[in-house]
């Protein structure tokens, strides 16, 4: 009884880890064709001191995660992007300066919560300017900022 249990639980564990979800990571062309092709919703989860050093991608959302002191609010978050989303399954970019904050955000995105079509810009916004591609700078209104 005990060895059928414990095959049980090693394999329910096996069924829990082959279905997890993956976070996907994008070059900046591909990035540019999924918005353009899939509707991509693009995240910069950056700091306002660092877009305002950078600028942004064009069409992309302001939507910071780590406070300055690295702490986040996971919950206040996803609602805040459910928000922006036009539907469940659209698919997510995330974007950050160089990929690290992107890929743990994405991480917990895709493996914790289960979520599918998450994606970060593999390099982040160093990679998109180094690449030459256009960037966004300032805001484009005084009563919304994306």
């Amino acid at each position: 009884m005990k060895i059928r249990l414990t095959l049980i639980i090693i394999f329910s564990l096996f069924t829990t880890l082959s279905y997890a979800e993956e976070l996907g990571n994008l070059s900046s062309e591909q990035l540019i064709s999924m918005q353009k092709n899939n509707n991509a919703l693009v995240i910069d989860i950056r700091t306002q001191k660092e877009w305002d050093a950078t600028g942004t991608i064009p069409n992309s959302h302001k939507l910071q995660f780590f406070s300055d002191e690295g702490k986040y609010d996971t919950e206040k978050w996803l609602s805040e992007l459910n928000q922006l989303k036009t539907s469940a399954d659209q698919p997510v970019i995330l974007v950050c300066r160089s990929g690290g904050r992107s890929g743990m955000l994405g991480n917990l995105l895709t493996q914790q919560k289960g979520m599918k079509h998450i994606y970060q810009l593999s390099n982040g916004i160093m990679q998109w300017i180094k690449s030459g591609n256009e960037i966004t700078k300032g805001c484009p209104t005084k009563l919304h900022c994306k």
